[in-house]
């Protein structure tokens, strides 16, 4: 046996033998863990886990980088999509480990960490360093956990605060010259479902036909997402409930889809095959997905020649909020057409327009309250303030 669990005062002892020292006698680690002994016993097969892989440390010699290694095998991916663990891996690889891997474990401090973000706001975006930050604190937050640390510094340092993009919405003109530029271009199905529904490209691209009905119940259901990652295409399951979810099409959608389908299956017979439910609704040569990095870049290029400069795709989707919000739709109803977890998230993302909508809000006002009385009530308080004179 490599390792056991005993009791001590009120809390137990794990005990693991980590291997033969030089002098070929068994080194032994031991961990305290508060708790019950269930709590004890997962924390030691996480230890003999992690030696059977060769990545475990004691936790006296640990290094930042050692345990953000460990972190990322150990948690984060199988915790976590792979496209989150890419992610994570590249700002710990190129970012974190440079910076503060050479600390040990225990002696990283506040003011080490406040010291790189300072030095990496001069070459990086606020936003981007704020993000190391979050990875940073979840990895020592996790140390806590498995009692590496007892508190985790990053909860003393000041991170900087990303500053709000303007987000870019398209008027109702600029759509119109849009949709005229995008008229010949093939993806020209893409874009007209993405302003009209307010999917992310993610989810246009994932979706077949058994999720399209513009007959019965005019709805789109999103049940896959199509994502890159190392430059392979994959299907996969949406990340939140939230995001799985069914949206309901303007009858200009519904109609627009039915003859898109129509066409696709006039092809499909010319190719002597038919439309299956299975097949993908949206799709490049050879009815394959479309790569999203080449769907982004034709939108780029269709954009800049129309006149339209700084947008992006995934403007499409908030210019689907910002013309329901301006035409009087109530924001649940919104929330929920675009997959956000709650209604204060999405009024936050739109604060901008709720504002702009306050004078509008006033004239509706305006209309239903009665005008002011205020004569008659100066004409009762003028004895009042007369007698009030006279008497000082």
């Amino acid at each position: 046996m490599r390792g056991h669990i005993r009791r001590k005062g009120e809390a137990w002892q794990i005990q693991v033998y980590t291997g033969r020292g030089p002098n070929g006698k068994y080194r032994r680690h031991y961990e305290t863990v508060r708790g019950r002994k269930s709590d004890a016993q997962k924390r030691l097969n996480e230890i003999l886990t992690s030696l059977e892989k060769g990545i475990y440390t004691p936790p006296g010699r640990l290094t930042v980088a050692e345990h953000l290694r460990n972190w990322l095998e150990g948690y984060v991916k199988t915790n976590c999509s792979p496209r989150t663990f890419d992610g994570y891996q590249s700002i710990i690889e190129r970012h974190l480990i440079p910076a503060l891997g050479h600390f040990q474990l225990k002696q990283l401090h506040p003011q080490a960490i406040q010291g790189y973000y300072g030095k990496a706001c001069e070459k990086l975006s606020a936003r981007t360093v704020h993000h190391q930050h979050r990875v940073l604190s979840q990895s020592l937050k996790y140390a806590v956990r498995q009692g590496y640390l007892g508190r985790n510094p990053c909860e003393l340092v000041d991170p900087p605060s990303p500053r709000k993009k303007p987000m870019r919405t398209l008027t109702p003109g600029e759509l119109e010259v849009l949709l005229e530029a995008a008229s010949d271009n093939q993806f020209c199905p893409v874009y007209y479902t993405a302003v009209s529904s307010g999917l992310r490209q993610a989810e246009l691209l994932g979706l077949r036909w058994r999720d399209v009905d513009p007959d019965i119940t005019m709805s789109i259901s999103v049940s896959q997402v199509l994502y890159k990652r190392r430059g392979v295409c994959q299907f996969k399951e949406p990340k939140t409930v939230h995001s799985r979810r069914r949206v309901a099409m303007t009858p200009k959608l519904a109609a627009f889809l039915r003859e898109y389908r129509a066409e696709r299956e006039a092809l499909y017979r010319q190719l002597g095959k038919p439309l299956n439910l299975d097949d993908l609704v949206f799709t490049g040569i050879e009815g394959k997905p479309i790569d999203p990095g080449v769907l982004s870049h034709n939108f780029a290029r269709m954009t800049k020649k129309a006149g339209l400069e700084n947008v992006r795709f995934h403007d499409l989707r908030h210019t689907f909020a910002s013309l329901m919000l301006l035409r009087g739709a109530k924001p649940k109803v919104i929330s929920e057409a675009l997959g956000h977890a709650s209604v204060a998230f999405t009024m936050d993302v739109y604060s901008h327009i709720i504002e702009g909508m306050q004078s509008e809000a006033m004239a509706l006002l305006d209309q239903v309250l009665p005008p002011g009385v205020s004569g008659k009530i100066n004409a009762k308080l003028t004895p009042i303030l007369t007698r009030k004179t006279v008497r000082n």
